[in-house]
This record gives structure tokens, sequence and C-alpha cells, in this order.
């Protein structure tokens, strides 16, 4: 019997990633000819990995894209993305953009896509701090900041600490373009070669696809991964993640991508890397 090749698989140790690859992590799912190795870092980690080339395929911020485009390809499934609703601005008392313009706020890292969207909405350069995600809520709670930037299951509980949303930046952006809020994606290594960058992605859409129809136990095995969470709140931010859209972008959400990587290259923010081509 043949070797099978390695693939070490980057991703974040969240819910909905953890659902995704649900199949592959339990061996419930054939591999096929690959060996799958799950690295679960968090997503800056994963991010500052992909420059470096190091990891064969890597779940990554959108915002960093432009920086790995030479090394690695943007596969058409896997992505995470705010569909009218996203990472959002929450602070003790509502305020407007104008205001948001002028105060300190938390942030999660200044590569992630949630960075990039909020530097388009209130300007390039605006005030931050940045703050492990899982301990901004407490941040601003505690009044060191004047708001908090959240991602990941904080949307869903901010109310828990009196806190409001001043602003979602997947709602704004959908007003603005009419699009969904593109957030992170999976990205695969060029030097894999075409055949392999191929049977890869189509590999960890089986994967997904897998997920989806063996939801409860996917969500079971994605419970380890959700802090402070009961199963009804998992199973509602795993649907927020992984969908449709997560099995393809589609056209509208390559072309929400695209948007996206030449409005943060048009501030300034990121390199221009377009049009993006991605892997099928």
């Amino acid at each position: 019997m043949s070797e099978k090749m390695p693939i070490r698989l980057g991703h974040s140790p969240d819910p909905d990633d953890a659902f995704m690859f649900y199949g592959l992590a339990t061996g419930t799912l054939d591999s096929g000819p690959y060996q799958f190795t799950h690295i679960l870092q968090d997503i800056q980690t994963l991010n500052e990995r992909a420059m470096k080339g190091e990891l064969e395929v890597s779940a990554i911020s959108l915002h960093a894209y432009p920086y790995v485009a030479k090394n690695y390809a943007l596969m058409a499934c896997g992505c995470s993305m705010g569909d009218n609703y996203g990472p959002m601005i929450v602070a003790k008392k509502p305020y407007t953009i104008d205001e948001l313009k002028h105060l300190r706020i938390a942030i999660p890292g200044t590569m992630t896509t949630a960075f990039l969207a909020a530097s388009i909405a209130l300007g390039k350069g605006f005030r931050n701090v940045v703050k492990p995600f899982d301990q901004i809520l407490q941040y601003v709670q505690d009044g060191k900041a004047d708001a908090g930037l959240i991602i990941h299951e904080g949307q869903l509980t901010y109310q828990n600490q009196g806190l409001v949303c001043c602003l979602d930046l997947g709602k704004w952006w959908m007003q603005r373009t009419g699009l969904p809020l593109p957030l992170g994606g999976n990205v695969i290594r060029r030097d894999l070669g075409e055949a392999h960058m191929l049977a890869v992605t189509r590999k960890l859409k089986e994967s997904i696809q897998f997920s989806l129809d063996h939801r409860e136990a996917a969500v079971k095995h994605a419970l380890q991964y959700a802090r402070d969470m009961n199963v009804k709140l998992a199973d509602e931010f795993v649907g927020m993640y992984v969908n449709d859209w997560t099995l393809d972008y589609g056209p509208r959400g390559r072309e929400a991508v695209n948007r996206l990587l030449d409005e943060g290259a048009a501030i300034g923010m990121i390199p221009k890397v377009t049009p993006v081509t991605f892997i099928v």
C-alpha cells in the first residue's frame, strides 16, 4: 500500500472550523491519498505562518491574502462569510460612525479582516489597541478602551456584558455594496502542483458537505471548542459561518472578495492583488 501524502491543515480552535473539518479530524470521512495533520492555532498566528509559507493548507484572514498570494491560492470552499452580519464594534453606550473615528478601539489583530473592514468604514489609522479576541469584551467593560471590535462568538454574547452594538460591519458592508462580507478563507500552497491543489480542495469541500449532512454529530464535536456556549448557541454560531457560502463562494462571493480587497488597496491598507483566481 502506498504511503499517504502528508498535508498539514491549519485552522482555528473555533466551533465553525472544528465543525467544518469534523469528518477528517475524527476519521469518519475517508481522507483519500492524503494524511491530514490538523494544526490548531489562532488566526493571527496562522496568518503569520502563511506569510512564511509553512503549512500546505491553512485558514487565513482575507486581509492577509495579498501578502501570501505569491505562495498560496484561495480555495473556492471553506470561506467564512458574513451575510448582512459580521464583526461588530461594541461599547458601553451607542456611538455614531463619526464618533467612533475619534475613540480608542480594542481590535483582535492588525491582520484580521475585521480590522480591514473597520479601517474602510472609519478611515485608515483610527486609534486602536491590539488585544486577544477573547479578552476584548472584558477590556471594554473595564473601561480600558472606549469600544471594541469583536469577532467569533462575542457577536452573540456581547449583550451579556452590558454592551451595545455601535456598528455591525456586515450590515454596513451590505448597505454599501449589496454584497456579503468575506472574512476568512482557506488557502493551499501553489508548490503542491495543480493536480494536488484540485484534489485537496475537493476533499475539503467533501468534508464541509459531510459535516452539513451529519450536523448533530459535527456540532457535538465542535462543542469542545465553544467557549461558554451551549449546544443551541454553538449550533447558531456554526450556522452563521458554515453554510452554502462555505461550500462555494459563488459569483457574488467572488465579487465580494474582489471588492473588499480593492477597497482595502484603495485606502493603502494592502497591495493590489485582484482579480483573485479561485481553486475550484
